[in-house]
C-alpha cells in the first residue's frame, strides 16, 4: 500500500544512472527495497504500487503496479452500474462502485485481482462467484448475457486467452569488462566464446520449451463455440471472447473445451485425460436446481466436479435435455481454468523447501568469509611493500573472488539437466525439474491399487444370486453366460457405458460386467413426451451369446453417477414394451446392503463377503427396486435419496483383479532399498490387504493389525479396537480378545484401516495417529477428500521427501514427487507423468534423482576444492608479488575444471537401488571433512613446494631484481580473478624480455665476483 513520490523517484533515477544500472539491478532482486526507496505508505485504496509477500516459508516479495480502467469511456454514455443493477452483490458490481466508473486491478502470475470497493480489498476475478447457489446459477445465467454485459465482463475480467511469452549473466559481463580493460584478452575471449555457446544452448532450450507450451495452449484460443445471448439467441463466437456467465450450446460435435463450465441442461461425455491421466470417458450430469441457501459447491460436496466441464478436456458426446440442446454456463476463463492452472504451474513452479539450497547458501557464505580473510592478507602484503592503493585494492578484491567460484550455484543444477533428458528417453516427463533432486531423497512411496498395482480391467470370476434371504450357488462365468434373472438385468443396465464411434466405451469394470451378460448396446435414442420435452436414453438388448430372456431389451432412462464419497451408482430403467420402471443399484457391498430391506439381506452376508475379499477378489453388490412413475414425471426431478431406499438385494458379483507383471519386482526392489511402500485405495479393506500380501508390500510372516474406530454414540465415548487379522478367527472361536504387544523397534507389523477409522482417529485420537501412520501400510475405503487429509497429516508428521502415485488430483499435487500414469506428456495432476502404464517408473525416477543429487554434490565439492586450491596458490604468489599467467589460468579453468564439470554429470544412474540414500546435506560431517582434509593436504603440499622452490639456486624473487618502482613481475589470472593492474604501457613480451636480460646481467655479475 504505497504511493509513488516524484522526488524519491527522481533520486532513484539519478542513482540508476550514477551506478551504471547496478542500483536498478539491486532493486530488481529486492523489490521491497525498490518500493521503500520510491514510495511512501498510504491507504490501499489510493495506492498505485502494491508490495505483495508470499505466505509460504520463503516469503518472497513482489512489486505490482495498480492499473486503472475507465469503464465510463469504454461504455460511452451508458453507466456501467446500470448493466448489473439486479445483482448488487456480484464481484463486478462491487468493483465498479467507485465514482466515475473506474476499476482498479493488479495482475499476479497471470491472474487478475480487482479492487472491491465495499470490501476494501483486491479480489480474484475470472470466474463466477462461489457464493451462488444452484438455483441462482440456473436463474441468473440460463438465458445468457446481453452483448453489453459481455463487453463489460471482458474488460473487467480479461479475455479467455492463454498467452505464453518468451539468467542474466551479470557477474560474467562485469568480470569480462574488467578483464578486457586490464589486457586479459586470451582468457576473456575464451570465456566469451563459452558464454555465447552456453547462452545459445540455453536460448535454444527455452525456445523449445516455449514452443511446446505455446502449442499446448494455442488451440485453446482458436476454438469456435456457439454462445447464447439475450436477445439474439445462439450465434458462433471465438473462444477468446468468452466471459464468466456466458452460456454455451453443446450440440453434439466434438469440442476441446476452451474454458471451465457448469453443465445446466443435458448430459455430456468427456475425456479428462489431461486432468486425471486416465483416458476413460466420464459422464457429466447437469447441476440440480436445488432451492437452498448453500453455495453450489457445498451443496454437491466432493462431487461438484461431476457437473463441471473442465478446460482442455474433450467433449466426446452430448445428450440434449427435454428443453433443447445441452447448455453450460462459463465458470472460469483464461489462467483461472484447469488448463490455465497447468500452464501456470509450469511458468511459476512452486519453490521447494529443499535443505540443499539453503545449505548451499550457507556454504557460499563460508567461502566468502575465507575470501575476506584473503582480502585482509592481500591488503597487508601489498600495503607493507609500498604498492599504490589502487593496486592493493585490486589485488585484495582479486583474492576475494578467487575463493568463491561463480559457478558453484549452477553446480546444484548440473545433474538435473542430464537426468531430465534420460527420464524423457524412458517416457517419463517432468514439468518441475527442481523436484528431480528431491526424488533422490525419497523414503516412502504411496500407491493406489486399481490401475496402478493391479490391471485396469477386471476379470469376471463368478456371481452369487440372492433369493429369499439366502445365497444361491455360485455361478462361474467360465461355464457360460449368467442365466436370465434380476441379477442379469442389473448387470446389463447398471453401468455408465456409452456407445461411441461404433464401439462400447467406459469404465473397464463396467465393460467387463456388461460383456459377461452377452447383451448388446445400441446408440442413444430420443423420445418426445406428451409435454413436448425429449428424453435421451440408451437401449440394451440380449445378444447372440446371451441366455434366453423373455424380454426384448431394457432402456436406461436416467443415471445417478458413481461417487467416491457415496460408493454407489444407480440407474432408472424401463423394460421395452412395458410401462414398468425400475431402479438398479451397484456399489460397495456394505453400502448397497444399507439401502436394502433387512429381510432381503442374508444373515451370512458378512461371512460370504469376507470369504472372497480375503482371497483378493473385488466384490460388488447389486440391488433392485420397482418404481412407480407417472408419464408426466420428469426424470431430472427425481430425488436420489428418495428413490434409493427400500431396495431388494439381488446378489454379489465377484471379480478378479490381477496384479500387473511389474508390480511385485518393483515393490521387492523398493523394499530391498529400504523404501517404505503404502497402499491407499477406495477398495475393500480385506481385498486391499490380500493384494498387499500378494504383491510383496506386506512380506511373508509379517502381521497385519486391523484398526477400527467408532464415533461416540450416546453415553458411549469414541472407541478404538485392535485386531490381528491372522488371529481374528481363532479369537472369535475362543471368545477372547487377542493381546497385541508391539516392540518399538519392530517393523514386522503393519496397521490397516479404512477411511472412516482415519476420520475418527483424526478427530478423537490424534495422539495415536503418528504411530499408526508411520507403521500403516494399507488404507482402504478412502474417499478423495480423506486421501488429501491423510496426505496433509503425513507431510506434517514426517517432514521428509516422499513419492506418491495416486489418481486423486489434490494428493498428487501435494506430494514431493507425484507421478501420473498417462499417455500425455504434461498433466495438471502431478509434476511427473509416465507414459508407461505401470510402476516401473518409480525406481527409475528414484535412480535418476539419486544420480542427479550425487552428481550435483560431486561438482559442488570439486568446484569448492578447485576454488580454494586456486586461492592458496594465488595467496602464496602474492607473497612474491606475482600471480598466475594467462595460459596457466586457461589450462586450470577450461581444460581441467570446465571439462570435468561438464562430464562428471554424464554418468548413468547405477542400475540397482542401494539400501541407503545419498547424503541430502551439504553441511554433513562427511562432506565437510572430505573438503577440509583435501584443502589441508593441498595447503601443505603447496607451501612445501613454494618453500622448496625458493631455496633453489638461480630462482630470483622480484625483490632481488632492480625494477622500476611502478612495475613488478606480472602474470594474468583466470576467470574468477581480475588481472593485476599495469601502470606502464609495456607489452607482455617486452616485459618478459627485459626481466630475462636483467636476470642474465645479475647472473653474469655473480660469476665475475
Amino acid at each position: 500500500m504505497t504511493e509513488t513520490q516524484v522526488f524519491r523517484r527522481a533520486l532513484c533515477i539519478a542513482g540508476y544512472l550514477f551506478s551504471c544500472g547496478a542500483l536498478l539491478l539491486l532493486f530488481y532482486w529486492k523489490p521491497e527495497w525498490d518500493v521503500w526507496a520510491n514510495c511512501t505508505p498510504c491507504d490501499l485504496e489510493e495506492a498505485d504500487i502494491v508490495l505483495l509477500r508470499a505466505t509460504d516459508e520463503f516469503q518472497r516479495y513482489k512489486r505490482k503496479k495498480v492499473i486503472s480502467l475507465d469503464l465510463q469511456r469504454l461504455l460511452d454514455s451508458e453507466k456501467p452500474e446500470q448493466l448489473f443493477s439486479e445483482d448488487q452483490e456480484s464481484v463486478i458490481n462491487r468493483a465498479i462502485a467507485r465514482p466515475g466508473g473506474k476499476v482498479r486491478y493488479i495482475q499476479v502470475q497471470k491472474i487478475r485481482y480487482v479492487w472491491d470497493v465495499p470490501g476494501k480489498a483486491f479480489v480474484r476475478v475470472g470466474s463466477l462467484e462461489d457464493s451462488n447457489t444452484c438455483y441462482q446459477i440456473h436463474q441468473k445465467f440460463r438465458d445468457g448475457l446481453t452483448r453489453r454485459q459481455r463487453d463489460l465482463r471482458r474488460w473487467v475480467f480479461g479475455g479467455c486467452l492463454l498467452h505464453i511469452l518468451n539468467p542474466f549473466y551479470v557477474f560474467q559481463a562485469f568480470t569480462l569488462t574488467l578483464w578486457l580493460a586490464q589486457g586479459y584478452i586470451e582468457y576473456s575471449i575464451a570465456i566469451i566464446i563459452l558464454s555465447i555457446i552456453s547462452i545459445g544452448l540455453t536460448v535454444y532450450d527455452l525456445r523449445q520449451q516455449s514452443v511446446k507450451l505455446h502449442n499446448l495452449v494455442e488451440e485453446h484460443n482458436k476454438v469456435q463455440v456457439k454462445v447464447w445471448t439475450k436477445p439474439e439467441g445462439g450465434h458462433q463466437s471465438e473462444s477468446c471472447h468468452l466471459v464468466p456467465g456466458d452460456v454455451l450450446l453443446l450440440e453434439g460435435q466434438k469440442l476441446s473445451l476452451p474454458c471451465d463450465a457448469i453443465l445446466l441442461d443435458g448430459s455430456c461425455v468427456v475425456n479428462e485425460g489431461m486432468l486425471t491421466g486416465e483416458s476413460v470417458p466420464v459422464t457429466k450430469t447437469p447441476l440440480p436446481q436445488a432451492d437452498n441457501v448453500q453455495p453450489w459447491k457445498k451443496h454437491s460436496l466432493e462431487d461438484h466436479r461431476r457437473h463441471v466441464l473442465f478446460c482442455g478436456t474433450e467433449v466426446i458426446q452430448t445428450r440434449p435435455s427435454g428443453k433443447g440442446p445441452a447448455r453450460a454456463v462459463v465458470l472460469q476463463t483464461g489462467f483461472n481454468t484447469a488448463k490455465g492452472d497447468l500452464v501456470r504451474s509450469i511458468l511459476y513452479p512452486k519453490p521447494m523447501n529443499f535443505r540443499l539450497y539453503k545449505e548451499a547458501f550457507l556454504f557460499i557464505v563460508g567461502l566468502v568469509i575465507i575470501g575476506l580473510i584473503g582480502l585482509v592478507y592481500a591488503a597487508a602484503v601489498f600495503g607493507s611493500r609500498g604498492r599504490p592503493v589502487s593496486d592493493t585494492v585490486a589485488m585484495a578484491l582479486l583474492l576475494l573472488t578467487v575463493a568463491v567460484p561463480p559457478a558453484i550455484p549452477a553446480a546444484l543444477t548440473t545433474g538435473i539437466v542430464y537426468a531430465q533428458r534420460r527420464l524423457k528417453k524412458k517416457k517419463i516427463f517432468c514439468i518441475s525439474p527442481q523436484r528431480i533432486n528431491i526424488c533422490g531423497q525419497i523414503n516412502m512411496v504411496c500407491f493406489d491399487k486399481t490401475g496402478t498395482l493391479t490391471e485396469d480391467g477386471l476379470d469376471l470370476w463368478g456371481a452369487i444370486p440372492c433369493q429369499e434371504q439366502s445365497f444361491l450357488p455360485l455361478h462361474s462365468f467360465s461355464s457360460g453366460p449368467l442365466p436370465w434373472g434380476p441379477l442379469c438385468q442389473a448387470m446389463a443396465t447398471c453401468h455408465s457405458l456409452l456407445f461411441l464411434e461404433g464401439r462400447i466405451q467406459g469404465d473397464p469394470m463396467d465393460l467387463k460386467m456388461f460383456e459377461g451378460t452377452g447383451w448388446e448396446m445400441q446408440e442413444t435414442c430420443s423420445e418426445e413426451k406428451e409435454t413436448g420435452e425429449t428424453e435421451a436414453f440408451t437401449i440394451v438388448k440380449p445378444g447372440a451369446t446371451a441366455s434366453q430372456a423373455p424380454s426384448e431389451g431394457m432402456s436406461i432412462l436416467h443415471q445417478f453417477p458413481f461417487s467416491s464419497s457415496l460408493l454407489r451408482m444407480s440407474v432408472v430403467t424401463k423394460e421395452l414394451g412395458k410401462d414398468t420402471h425400475g431402479l438398479y443399484m451397484k456399489g460397495a457391498p456394505e453400502t448397497v446392503a444399507s439401502f436394502c430391506h433387512p429381510k432381503t439381506v442374508p444373515s451370512s452376508f458378512q461371512e460370504e463377503l469376507k470369504s472372497f475379499t480375503a482371497q483378493g477378489f473385488r466384490v460388488i453388490a447389486l440391488a433392485h427396486k420397482v418404481l412407480s412413475l407417472d408419464a408426466e414425471d420428469s426424470l431430472r426431478d427425481l430425488d436420489r435419496d428418495e428413490v434409493e431406499s427400500g431396495l431388494t438385494l439381488l446378489g454379489l458379483l465377484v471379480m478378479e483383479n490381477r496384479l500387473k507383471g511389474e508390480t511385485r519386482p518393483v515393490l521387492e526392489e523398493l523394499r530391498d532399498a529400504r523404501i517404505r511402500t503404502v497402499m491407499v485405495t477406495g477398495d475393500n479393506l480385506e481385498t486391499a490387504v490380500t493384494v498387499g500380501r500378494n504383491s510383496g508390500m506386506i512380506p511373508l510372516g509379517d502381521r497385519v493389525i486391523l484398526v477400527e474406530a467408532a464415533d461416540p454414540e450416546g453415553p458411549q465415548p469414541a472407541s478404538v479396537t485392535w485386531q490381528v487379522m491372522e488371529d481374528m478367527q481363532s479369537c472369535k472361536e475362543k471368545n477372547q480378545d487377542p493381546c497385541i504387544s508391539i516392540d518399538g523397534s519392530s517393523t514386522s507389523f503393519h496397521f490397516a484401516m479404512n477411511g472412516k477409522t482415519f476420520q475418527v482417529l483424526q478427530k478423537y485420537f490424534s495422539p495415536l495417529l503418528p504411530k499408526i501412520l508411520v507403521n500403516g501400510t494399507v488404507f482402504a475405503r478412502m474417499s478423495p477428500g480423506q486421501k488429501s487429509n491423510w496426505w496433509e497429516f503425513l507431510l506434517l508428521l514426517l517432514l521428509k521427501s516422499c513419492g506418491l502415485v495416486l489418481p486423486p488430483l489434490q494428493a498428487l499435487k501435494m506430494a514431493h514427487a507425484g507421478i501420473s500414469l498417462s499417455e500425455q506428456e504434461a498433466s495438471v495432476a502431478s509434476p511427473f507423468t509416465s507414459q508407461t502404464p505401470n510402476i516401473q517408473c518409480v525406481p527409475e525416477l528414484i535412480r535418476e534423482g539419486r544420480a542427479s543429487l550425487v552428481s550435483s554434490f560431486a561438482v559442488f565439492k570439486y568446484l569448492t576444492i578447485y576454488g580454494l586450491t586456486q586461492f592458496i596458490g594465488t595467496a602464496l604468489l602474492y607473497w612474491q608479488l606475482q600471480i598466475f599467467g594467462n595460459y596457466q589460468y586457461l589450462i586450470q579453468d577450461v581444460c581441467i575444471t570446465l571439462v570435468v564439470c561438464l562430464t562428471m554429470s554424464l554418468t548413468e544412474a547405477y542400475p540397482k537401488l542401494a539400501p541407503y540414500r545419498p547424503p541430502g546435506r551439504l553441511l554433513s560431517p562427511s562432506l565437510l571433512l572430505s573438503v577440509f582434509l583435501n584443502v589441508c593436504f593441498t595447503l601443505v603440499v603447496q607451501i612445501f613446494a613454494f618453500l622448496f622452490v625458493r631455496q633453489q639456486t638461480g630462482v630470483l624473487s622480484p625483490a632481488d631484481v632492480d625494477v622500476c618502482p611502478q612495475e613488478f613481475s606480472k602474470t594474468d589470472l583466470g576467470h574468477s580473478s581480475p588481472p593485476f593492474p599495469r601502470k606502464e604501457s609495456y607489452s607482455r613480451d617486452r616485459g618478459v624480455r627485459e626481466a630475462n636480460h636483467r636476470s642474465l646481467r645479475i647472473a653474469a655479475k655473480q660469476q665475475a665476483d
